[in-house]
């Protein structure tokens, strides 16, 4: 398969904090790679400076063979985005989000249409198309704000820990709508997560602790001898802060 997701050496700083020390990784055509770690570990920071919207001190980022610095139309055209905390305008019903953002993405009407009578079912939201966002639940928000990502048909959906905050129910849904976007459409999902029962979603993962990327692996070879993925990222971080000891 083809690397549609490049990234090297990526180096970010907040002032004189590091957040990214050299971050490198791929993410193959059609696969769920899954960056894992715990708050504060960069995920968000990783993501955002690949979807475009936080600048790249220091490497590389390119999406589907464009630069994200350099040619970043071409790379954000490829790409449907969810922040953690995704900007739905809770005073415009359901329908009015989806064609705000159809518009952003200049989405032209008879796609439009098609686009959404299939988001409708797949999210299963159409008979709360006329209700303002602001009044949806949390886990119909979530949706809500997937829906609006996929407007534009990407490639590539970039998902910042899209089941924070949502109920075990919301979640499963949630999944369960990815993975069909997966399997029937193709496209690649890049997702962080700090729980770790999602990661066995994921076909690769990459293990993120302190701004440093431990290990990139396909998850059955990380699950070997009998442990659980807690056990073994916990060894990992272990293993990193022993280093910085010596």
């Amino acid at each position: 398969m083809s690397q549609i997701i490049e990234i090297n050496s990526l180096i970010k700083y907040f002032g004189p904090v590091q957040a990214l020390k050299g971050v490198t990784f791929s993410v193959e055509e059609g696969e769920i790679f899954g960056l894992v770690g715990p708050d504060g570990a960069g995920k968000t920071t990783t993501v955002r400076m690949l979807a475009g919207v936080m600048d790249i001190d220091s490497g590389t980022a390119m999406l589907g063979g464009f630069d994200v610095k350099q040619q970043s139309e071409q790379s954000k055209a490829l790409i449907g985005y969810m922040p953690q905390r995704f900007s739905l305008y809770g005073d415009l019903t359901v329908e009015e989000n989806l064609d705000f953002f159809a518009d952003l993405y200049d989405v032209r009407a008879q796609e439009r249409v098609e686009m959404k009578r299939e988001l409708y079912s797949f999210s299963r939201l159409e008979k709360f198309r006329k209700r303002p966002a602001g009044k949806l639940s949390g886990g119909m928000q979530k949706k809500l704000a997937l829906a609006c990502a996929l407007i534009n048909v990407p490639k590539v959906l970039i998902l910042d820990e899209p089941t924070i905050g949502v109920d075990p129910l919301s979640r499963q849904e949630l999944w369960e709508m990815l993975l069909k976007l997966n399997k029937e459409k193709g496209v690649t999902i890049l997702v962080t997560t700090s729980y770790m029962d999602e990661v066995e979603r994921c076909g690769r993962v990459g293990l993120l602790f302190e701004g440093t990327l431990l290990k990139v692996a396909k998850l059955e070879s990380i699950l070997t001898g009998g442990k659980r993925f807690e056990e073994i990222f916990i060894s990992e971080m272990e293993k990193q802060k022993n280093m910085k000891r010596l």
